[in-house]
């Protein structure tokens, strides 16, 4: 199990620039963005709750007791909305190049069935100059903000694979904030 949360690990993105904090505030990813800033991820740690973890009932079995996560717990400590409308994964496209183009702003010549490499958006996006436009910072806060959501929030198996349709949740930053990306994460960790 180690072995694989080192890969989990290794995958989080890294620190995003200071010059999309407002597109991340405006999503509602900014705190989590931040949450685990300076703080070293224990695999040991982690492999004890995995372990723990009972899926039938989705719940941490603990020696002081029993621990459940709601919907409440994922609000609180990562501030993702939770009462507003409702997210669905109703993205289906047989053209995720020309939606890399108009979203990204580039052609991923590597896409396997509606997945990106993550280290490929993260050499695609590495650098944001501060001369940059708004529609470069804008291209560089779609490319982050699947990292987050496929890195810390809803990891699969794949360990480094982005789904492309978390692209097309975020043509309108607005409207992004304005989903329900709590219920989303709650739902994924209790379906995997």
């Amino acid at each position: 199990v180690d072995r694989v949360l080192q890969c989990f690990i290794h995958n989080l993105p890294g620190p995003s620039s200071p010059l999309i904090e407002n597109y991340l505030r405006e999503t509602g990813f900014w705190h989590v963005d931040n949450i685990g800033r300076g703080c070293k991820l224990d695999p040991k740690l982690i492999s004890t709750f995995v372990e723990r973890w009972r899926p039938e009932t989705h719940t941490f079995y603990l020696p002081c007791g029993e621990c459940t996560i709601t919907l409440e717990d994922v609000q609180l400590q990562l501030r993702l909305p939770m009462d507003e409308s409702v997210l669905t994964e109703s993205a289906q496209s047989a053209d995720w190049g020309a939606i890399c183009y108009d979203l990204l702003g580039k052609i991923s010549e590597t896409i396997y069935g509606g997945r990106i490499d993550m280290g490929q958006l993260r050499e695609t996006f590495l650098v944001l100059g501060d001369d940059s436009t708004q529609v470069k910072r804008v291209r560089y806060a779609r490319a982050y903000i699947p990292q987050i959501l496929e890195g810390y929030l809803m990891p699969d198996k794949s360990q480094n694979l982005v789904h492309l349709m978390w692209l097309l949740k975020l043509i309108d930053f607005k409207a992004v904030g304005e989903l329900s990306w709590g219920s989303a994460v709650l739902a994924t960790l209790y379906r995997k």
